[in-house]
């Protein structure tokens, strides 16, 4: 079967207060793969590195600018000799952008299938069918179900009883959405999965563009170790997309994917998308001692946070001796009651014992921190006021500071809507884009006892008193920052964000001139 995979727009915010850049489509590159293990002929048409130069405004969001491909440009480079399409969707606020595509898609193609997967579809798979003319949804974990839909259309949808095809969403005789009867298992056979077709996408397009998740050190391509978290966190849709099995493949298979790429591809830095990496001490012991053994010369970093419990002082070496440099760690909150509601398993002990081996080993250590939960409180921001305080005399590099907001699919999202407190239109969906804004819109508001402007104060107020006591215990700190950003080093997240706002200034300065000489140049008429 011949099959197109399609990866969209997606929106980005130039109000938000962190670096937020697009990257490698890791997940699509893993279909793509089991795609062509399973005998089918794949492409990918990448709206992103087709055009990583072209934004274009939107008009309900003045903020919002859609990066890549307009949805018109994609369907008139969409190949029309394929069998199907099948598009993605990470992120719950690019769906009116994916929306908008997949209806002319199907206005183009009426007759092509369209299968659709991701965190987005996972989460909301009836109404994503209710709202774009779409005919699959494989929820959760990709590769099986994907295959097992694709191979169905190969033989004809009307020979297969999509009801008995697990963990999938699709349309029966009249038109109508249904999920299939069961869940799929999780594969437990990590170690089995094909690595992704990076072959199928321009990987030097995204470097070039810096378009890369976490710190830019050099040719970056994102690595996934393991999957899944066995935690429960109500603010998470891992949960209900992953289940709560968490599986790792063997260290060395993620090293001899790391040294094929480097042989390959040239990368030496290697972000791990992984929920939860550092769970088991033995594991990245182990993996970092194959790391050690092979000396690759790479660097390897976890943008997307992980787990205190287990690093300690041999752990931490470990980590820097390989090249592991740079993780950050999610505390979320500084109150240990508000980590209760949010079943936010971690102890504040925990979390100085982490920071403490991570700073003495030199490691670039940066902590999220989420305010505004539904039941957050002055107090357990003053809580929280006491932790960051305290992670800056430690000497950890960065914190983000972000709004809480309600990801579909999870459990406080459940529990807003039952209280009427979210209604699934546009503008909610797109609440979680705001969370890294200078302010705090009182629509987005969630929490119960505090304005939308007393969150903001408090965002502004925990940043500050985070680098005063970083900067005033650490009084070099500012210099090596201001020195890296003007050079275009990043070592730590604070550099990444200056160093996005320099390139964005000089763009800025660039089309204000560019369109004023326009203007006063002579008419060639």
């Amino acid at each position: 079967m011949k099959i197109q995979l399609v990866h969209p727009p997606l929106f980005l915010n130039v109000h938000a207060m962190t670096a937020l850049r697009p990257s490698l489509p890791l997940g699509l590159a893993y279909i793509g793969a089991a795609l062509r293990n399973a005998g089918h002929e794949v492409s990918m048409l990448d709206a992103v590195a087709l055009a990583p130069d072209q934004i274009t405004q939107s008009t309900a969001k003045k903020q919002l600018y859609a990066l890549g491909l307009t949805s018109q440009q994609i369907v008139d480079r969409l190949d029309p000799t394929v069998d199907a399409f099948a598009v993605t969707n990470m992120w719950t606020f690019s769906w009116p952008l994916v929306r908008e595509m997949i209806v002319l898609m199907k206005q183009r193609y009426p007759d092509i299938p369209i299968v659709c997967g991701g965190e987005h579809f996972s989460g909301l798979p009836k109404e994503s069918m209710e709202q774009a003319p779409l005919d699959f949804i494989v929820r959760g974990e990709g590769e099986e179900a994907a295959v097992e839909v694709f191979n169905g259309l190969q033989i004809g949808a009307e020979k297969v009883d999509w009801s008995q095809v697990p963990g999938i969403w699709y349309r029966d005789a009249n038109g109508e959405p249904r999920a299939s009867e069961s869940p799929r298992a999780r594969n437990k056979e990590v170690d089995e999965i094909a690595w992704p077709a990076w072959d199928l996408i321009d990987i030097d397009v995204y470097n070039e563009h810096q378009f890369i998740n976490g710190l830019n050190l050099g040719k970056t391509m994102p690595i996934l170790a393991t999957r899944g978290c066995p935690y429960q966190c109500t603010y998470c849709a891992s949960p209900n997309m992953w289940t709560t099995r968490w599986y790792a493949r063997t260290p060395s298979d993620v090293v001899d994917e790391m040294q094929s790429y480097k042989e390959k591809y040239g990368a030496t830095n290697f972000p791990f998308q992984d929920l939860t990496a550092i769970l088991k001490r033995d594991w990245i012991i182990d993996f970092c001692n194959e790391l050690k053994r092979r000396d690759l010369g790479v660097t390897w970093q976890f943008p997307s946070g992980t787990r205190c419990e287990v690093i300690d002082d041999e752990v931490a070496r470990l980590l820097h001796e390989t090249g592991g440099n740079s993780l950050a760690l999610a505390p979320e909150s500084g109150s240990e009651r508000t980590r209760k509601l949010i079943r936010k398993q971690m102890k504040t002990e925990s979390l100085l014992n982490a920071v403490k081996a991570s700073v003495k080993n030199k490691l670039n250590v940066t902590a999220f921190i989420v305010i505004g939960f539904p039941h957050d409180t002055p107090e357990d921001l003053q809580d929280t006021k006491k932790l960051v305080r305290q992670l800056g005399r430690l000497g950890i590099d960065d914190i983000a500071v972000g709004f809480f907001f309600p990801i579909p699919n999870t459990q406080l999202y459940n529990e807003l809507m039952e209280a009427g407190r979210v209604t699934l239109e546009d503008d909610f969906l797109m609440t979680p884009i705001f969370a890294n804004e200078e302010k705090l819109l009182p629509q987005n508001n969630y929490c119960d006892h505090m304005s939308a402007k007393q969150l903001t104060r408090w965002k502004y107020k925990l940043l500050i008193n985070f680098y005063l006591n970083s900067f005033l215990f650490h009084p070099t700190k500012p210099f090596r920052i201001v020195w890296n950003a003007l050079r275009g080093k990043e070592t730590r997240k604070l550099e990444t964000y200056l160093v996005d706002l320099r390139r964005k200034v000089g763009v800025a300065i660039k089309n204000k001139f560019g369109r004023r000489k326009a203007r006063s140049a002579p008419s060639m008429r």
